[in-house]
């Protein structure tokens, strides 16, 4: 069962999504926020896998939100919700550890999808947001600061995750058991020196591990 937190500021979408939620059994709505003002006291007691959060609210904004909960439970994993691609939010966004991003005006199948896909590891996005992503991090000047060797088998692992594969599908691409790409994950953590797989991502684009 993936627990599933919702903040969203207007009151009908954030029905219409909690409802969405309500409706598949793989999923269960431990709560829904038109506000992210307590949001770390919120993770704490709600326990979410992960959490769909409105890039654009009073006081505290999504992207802040992202921030606070990613420094505080970095297990935590965080699909944003926008109207609209803006390339300045998107990058802010994926910069302070959002896991992926989903237009609002998406199906409630493309909704689920999108839970369930971030949840399994992935990064979903839209083609076009994919993109843009892609091309500010490949327009990013930063160097490679330190030495990083990965082994054939992670870095084989490492591209299909920055391609946005879910764990499952990245074992079913390289014929590989689930435990082996979360061993496979672990050692890339620890060498690129991140937390989670959003970070891998932005490190091995920003240094052109890919």
């Amino acid at each position: 069962m993936i627990r599933v937190c919702i903040y969203e500021d207007i009151p009908d979408l954030r029905e219409l999504i909690s409802e969405t939620v309500r409706g598949v059994p793989e999923l269960l709505l431990v709560n829904a926020y038109p506000n992210a003002t307590n949001i770390l006291e919120n993770i704490r007691r709600d326990k979410p896998n992960v959490v769909l959060m409105d890039i654009q609210m009073p006081g505290i904004s999504g992207i802040e939100a992202v921030q606070l909960v990613k420094q505080k439970y970095p297990e935590v994993q965080l699909l944003m919700q926008t109207v609209f691609e803006d390339n300045t939010r998107i990058f802010a966004a994926i910069c302070a550890g959002a896991s992926g991003y989903i237009l609002k005006d998406s199906s409630p199948e493309r909704y689920v999808s999108a839970i369930i896909d971030t949840y399994q590891g992935g990064s979903p996005m839209s083609p076009s947001i994919a993109r843009k992503v892609l091309t500010m991090f490949k327009n990013q000047n930063q160097k490679i600061n330190d030495f990083i060797e990965l082994t054939d088998s992670e870095q084989k692992v490492l591209e299909l995750l920055v391609r946005g594969l879910s764990y499952k599908l990245i074992a079913e691409d390289l014929k590989i058991s689930y435990p082996t790409v979360n061993f496979h994950l672990k050692n890339i953590y620890r060498k690129l020196h991140v937390n989670s797989a959003t970070e891998a991502v932005s490190k091995a684009l920003q240094n052109k591990l890919v």
